[in-house]
């Protein structure tokens, strides 16, 4: 009864924290599956904040808990992302040559397999040369794959615990990819460590590692490749990555380091020479229209692609 009541005293601690969290509301602007569509976000008091400056990395750090910001869920190819470059980071899709951008489908995968998004206040800086890659940073926030049951919704704030990571090389840069779980998943408790996705979820490892190396083929580009022959890294060695990037992001945002056309605009950060009021914030907002209908998703989206391994 002592271990049921301790669980239950761990579950209690993450519902509070999810209360707390869930404070955080999406908005939309503009019409949807356009140029102009965004997604802006707002805490409990209904002030604008931004996903990458204003949302603690950290829902709770003695438990080891991170929010994570989901841009794309699980099964959709929108590619999703964090604006920024843009005041208050709404989120919107990634633009290739004038059009959206839309991940194909690899076969056997349908879109994105995991809820892909990012760890707010966390920066790569593409000035630092990382001492396992010898690449630099992608000037992006942390990636992560949160691999639990529930299909979310773009926007959602998750509090997630970290598994693992995988180091990508993209086009040169250094792009790591964390694996995490939504602490409220039913195999949360099963899974503290890399190793043990390996014994619950045998394969979905593998075909991680083969979604990223692929995916980007159908558009003409190169396979992507890894540090550490494609090995996952354990969660000790992901949590001090996550650590040294929040590093990282505290010196853009204290201006210790040039911002280089990031946006840096927040309305909570203390100790941020960015700072701006509620006025400002609301103004990104409203540089764009109302939310309303737009086009329908164009219909090679749903398309298999073929990709022949070297």
């Amino acid at each position: 009864s002592m271990l049921s009541g301790s669980r239950t005293a761990l579950s209690s601690c993450f519902s509070s924290i999810f209360r707390r969290s869930m404070a955080y509301t999406v908005q939309e602007r503009g019409p949807s599956n356009s140029l102009d569509s965004r997604l802006f976000f707002r805490d409990a008091s209904g002030r604008v904040v931004s996903p990458f400056h204003d949302i603690p990395l950290f829902a709770d750090k003695a438990q080891g808990v991170l929010n994570m910001v989901c841009e794309v869920p699980r099964w959709t190819n929108a590619k999703m992302e964090i604006a920024t470059k843009d005041p208050m980071n709404p989120i919107k899709q990634d633009v290739k040559k004038g059009n959206l951008r839309f991940v194909a489908n690899c076969f056997p995968y349908k879109g994105y397999i995991w809820n892909y998004g990012a760890f707010p206040q966390t920066w790569e800086d593409p000035s630092h040369t990382d001492e396992h890659t010898k690449c630099t940073g992608d000037n992006d926030p942390l990636d992560v794959c949160e691999i639990g049951t529930t299909v979310a919704s773009r926007g959602e704030v998750k509090q997630v615990k970290v598994l693992g990571v995988l180091a990508m090389i993209d086009e040169g840069e250094t792009d790591w990819k964390i694996i995490a779980i939504d602490v409220k998943d039913p195999m949360a408790e099963k899974l503290n460590d890399i190793q043990d996705v390996d014994t619950h979820m045998p394969g979905f490892l593998t075909a991680t590692r083969q979604w990223f190396r692929i995916y980007k083929v159908p558009d003409g580009k190169p396979f992507n490749v890894f540090a550490f022959d494609g090995e996952f890294k354990n969660r000790a060695f992901a949590m001090d990555l996550v650590q040294k990037i929040h590093e990282q992001w505290q010196r853009l945002v204290t201006k210790k380091v040039e911002s280089g056309g990031l946006s840096c605009m927040n309305t909570t950060v203390e100790g941020s020479t960015y700072g701006s009021t509620a006025e400002e914030a609301s103004a990104a907002v409203t540089k764009f229209a109302e939310p309303s209908q737009g086009e329908a998703l164009p219909p090679h989206v749903g398309n298999w692609s073929f990709v022949k391994d070297a």
